[in-house]
């Protein structure tokens, strides 16, 4: 498949775009800095572009006026669970990325795992806690039960970037965090911890393209370890993998991306332990910026950064 493509500006009936980037999420720094590598891509394409910060409008107040596309580079709570996608459907403008319910399944770690499952896709063991009903005798007799054993992963049921996630080692870690967790959240997931290396696989328009590796110096790829270069994790591109491994990785990926109706781009995110891969979840809005993993999978298959973006772009319809 030849990657290196020219500028298809001329070729389709998008010319006027409008980045949705910013929000209201705790994610709002790093969608900024998506919105604005992909508005300086999109400009050196030749394309006319504005820019809506869901923070400063409420979405319903975009303007279809000299708006021929959407190109959503929100991340997080109501930018890519399916919230945002509602306000695009409504509007009957065409956008990027996934729909109103790949994106709100992709995003809730519960239904997604339950999904995975039910399509003999392998995944941590895992249970919901909630709030209104929590009891740590509860949590600990329900996980005897199912097996879930220390140290464990804590984390919101429908937050990105590794926002709130804690590694616990036992029941006293466990209870404390989710105490502090609870006062900003309804519902948590408990999921058994999985060591082995971390590889993650970006997927465009349903082809998969490759799978990198990344090897934290941190307690795990946790918000800095994606976000900052002082936190120095490392990008193995490829993946360290067999040939066959490497490949089987790749069709897992593709299979999530499909079985989730999802569209444009997507990255999933593994763990590879005792010959194995366990899919941790799929991101349907994954990060543009500078040490992002997708147009780095992408630059080593010989698709620039803004062939990338434009390729998302040339994907954007409604009824997604």
């Amino acid at each position: 498949m030849n990657w290196r493509l020219k500028s298809l500006v001329t070729d389709v009936k998008f010319k006027n775009v409008l980045v949705v980037l910013g929000g209201t999420s705790g994610e709002r720094t790093i969608s900024l800095e998506s919105g604005k590598a992909c508005i300086k891509a999109l400009k050196r394409k030749g394309y006319k572009v504005t820019t809506f910060d869901p923070k400063r409008k409420n979405l319903n107040l975009i303007s279809k006026k000299k708006i021929d596309v959407i190109f959503n580079a929100l991340h997080g709570k109501n930018g890519e669970d399916g919230v945002a996608q509602s306000y695009f459907e409504y509007l009957r403008i065409p956008y990027t990325h996934s729909g109103v319910i790949s994106s709100y399944n992709a995003m809730n770690k519960e239904i997604s795992k339950k999904i995975f499952i039910r399509n003999k896709i392998k995944t941590p063991k895992f249970l919901l806690i909630k709030k209104s009903n929590y009891k740590k005798n509860k949590i600990t007799k329900i996980m005897i039960k199912n097996k879930i054993n220390f140290p464990i992963v804590l984390k919101p049921v429908n937050e990105g970037s590794s926002l709130g996630v804690v590694i616990c080692k036992n029941k006293a870690k466990l209870f404390k965090s989710a105490k502090g967790l609870f006062k900003k959240y309804q519902e948590l997931i408990v999921e058994e911890y999985i060591g082995g290396q971390e590889v993650q696989v970006a997927v465009i328009n349903g082809n998969p393209i490759g799978a990198i590796e990344l090897i934290p110096k941190r307690l795990f790829y946790d918000y800095k370890a994606k976000y900052t270069k002082k936190a120095k994790t490392k990008h193995v591109m490829p993946a360290r993998l067999t040939r066959d491994k490497y490949q089987e990785v790749l069709k897992i990926a593709k299979k999530t991306h499909r079985i989730l109706s999802c569209r444009g781009v997507t990255r999933s995110d593994f763990k590879f332990y005792n010959n194995n891969f366990y899919l941790l979840e799929l991101n349907t809005q994954p990060g543009m910026t500078s040490l992002s993993l997708v147009p780095e999978i992408a630059n080593y298959r010989g698709l620039s950064f803004d062939n990338l973006v434009e390729k998302i772009l040339l994907d954007a319809s409604t009824n997604r």
